[in-house]
Parts: C-alpha cells; structure tokens; sequence
C-alpha cells in the first residue's frame, strides 16, 4: 500500500523552472551598459576637434594683431598673442561696455519672465480642473507650429501703436507671457510627480497657489533652470529682435553692438576684424560659463522623470 501512496514527481514549469541568462549573466531583461571600445574614443576626439576648431579660429583672430588683420594672414591656431585687444574693444568709439550692459538687462528679465510665467502656467496645466483644459492646451502647443516671420509684422505693429518702439519692452514683456514650448515642459514635469502630494496639501488648507509655492516650486527647480538656461542662450544672442525694435545705440546690445565694429571702418580699408571676433568671444564666453555650470540641471531635469525634488 505504501508502495501505491508514493508522491508525483513535482512537474517543471515555465514559472519554476531556472531562467535563461544572457551573455555575462544577465537576465532577458537586463540592459547592459554600453561598453567603449578604442574606436569609440577615437571617433569622439575626432568630432570633437571638428567642432572646436571654429572657436579657436576665431581665439587666432582675436588675438591677431592689426598688421595681420590688413594683409588677411590669419592663421587656424594663434601665432601671436595680443591680449590688449580685449580692453582696445572698449576703447573704440564704439560704447561696447554698453552694449554689455544693455545684453544682461534684457536677458536677465527675460529669464526672470520666462521662469516665473512658465512654471505657474504649466503647473496650471498639469493639476488644475477646468473645462475644455485639454482642448486649450492643444491649442497652445499648435502655436509652436506658426514661423516666427509670421508673427514679426503684426507685433511690430502692435508694439509701435503701445509706444513701444527703441525701448526693452517690446524683447522683455512677451517673455512675462512664456511659450510654448517652456509650458509644455513643466506640465510634463508636474505630470510625473505623484498628486498625494497636492491632496495631503489641501488637507492641511493650502489652495493651489500655497501648494505651488510651498510643494511644487522646489521640485520644479531643475527644470526652471534649464528653462532659464533656453531662455538666456536665445536672448543674450538674439539679433533680429533688437535690430527691429530698437533705434538709439545706447539701447543696443552686444549682438547688434558687434556688427557696428564693421562699419566704422572707412572705405577701402578692411575691417577689424581681431576687434570684431572679440566680440564675438565675449558674446560666446558667458553662455559657455552658464552652460558648464548649470549642466547638472540640465541632466537632472531630463532623467528624474519629475522625481528631481523628492530625491
């Protein structure tokens, strides 16, 4: 009878049974880090000297002295080394040193405008109820799809019938009223972020704005930076719009202030253009310094999936 009562065998599943590892051990899933070669290295060093040799063509030119600039030697890595040509700049006729300052005013309040209207729309966005919410935010995202040549005319003609003209308003204000592209970054940032957050807020009695400001507003900060980041590359750049808008060369800035460099040259002569690519240097310089500074926002902002705040 003992004999009859013996246990089955346990039968090997799919589920039980040991699973299949990949090369090096890991499992079916696993995703394996990608591992350099030489060739990879080598590859990179090469872009990377393609991609830098504009910036040390124009540092050649920049600290070339005038002799060279009228017989157009100019050399892809500097032979000669004439720093004075950084304080010659602000002693030209032109108000450089001005021009300087009217770039960080105008680019420091857009930055201000753009971060502070970005964040409170897109986090409207993102928590707020309201009907036909969706079908407004589609529409706001379709704005991104309209040329910008569009749209010069008739701002132009808006900002000229406010009395607008030759001031910073005109490259400031529209910056208090973000874009698209900024909102439909921190909805998405405030997407991911868990809504318990908001209940257990309003629980204890804060309304939407106590919540942003006390909850959201340090968790969004990775992505306001970045956005103020966007912001400052473009407008401490930006040509067209001062060109359009303003009139008095007091009220220039840096971008527009460089290409007077050329035209003060008199007829027949060359430019000069080691002053002009200094310019350009100090036109470049300063968003190289925010961009090496502010990089670990910008790496933040794009892998911790809205997590950055509650790390």
């Amino acid at each position: 009878m003992t004999g009859l009562l013996t246990t089955p065998a346990p039968q090997r599943t799919k589920e039980s049974g040991p699973q299949r590892k990949g090369r090096g051990g890991h499992g079916p899933g696993t995703v394996r880090a990608f591992r350099a070669t030489p060739f990879t290295y080598a590859t990179l060093i090469i872009v990377a000297a393609i991609l830098t040799m504009p910036l040390v063509f124009v540092g050649s030119i920049a600290l070339s002295s005038d002799a060279t600039v009228n017989t157009n030697s100019f050399t892809l890595f500097p032979t000669e080394f004439h720093w004075e040509n950084f304080t010659r700049v602000f002693g030209s006729e032109l108000p450089m040193g001005r021009f300087l300052i009217n770039s960080v005013i105008i680019s420091l309040c857009s930055v201000a405008g753009q971060m502070l209207s970005s964040g409170l729309v897109g986090y409207a966005f993102a928590r707020l109820r309201a009907p036909g919410k969706n079908a407004l935010f589609l529409i706001v995202i379709a704005t991104m799809m309209i040329p910008t040549q569009i749209t010069m005319i008739p701002q132009f003609i808006l900002f000229r019938d406010l009395g607008w003209v030759n001031t910073y308003l005109p490259l400031i204000v529209p910056n208090f009223f973000s874009n698209a592209f900024n909102v439909f970054l921190v909805r998405q940032f405030v997407s991911r972020l868990p809504s318990q957050l908001d209940e257990a807020a309003m629980v204890d009695g804060l309304g939407f704005f106590g919540i942003y400001r006390r909850i959201m507003l340090p968790m969004l900060w990775p992505v306001l930076i970045a956005i103020g980041i966007f912001t400052l590359t473009h407008t401490w750049g930006d040509f067209m719009g001062p060109l359009i808008y303003l009139n008095d060369e007091s009220k220039m800035p840096l971008s527009l202030g460089i290409q007077y460099i050329t035209s003060t040259s008199a007829a027949g002569q060359s430019p000069a253009w080691n002053l002009v690519m200094v310019g350009s240097v100090l036109l470049a310089l300063p968003m190289i310094i925010v961009y090496y500074l502010g990089q670990k926002y910008l790496y933040e902002m794009d892998i911790s999936g809205g997590s950055a705040g509650v790390k």
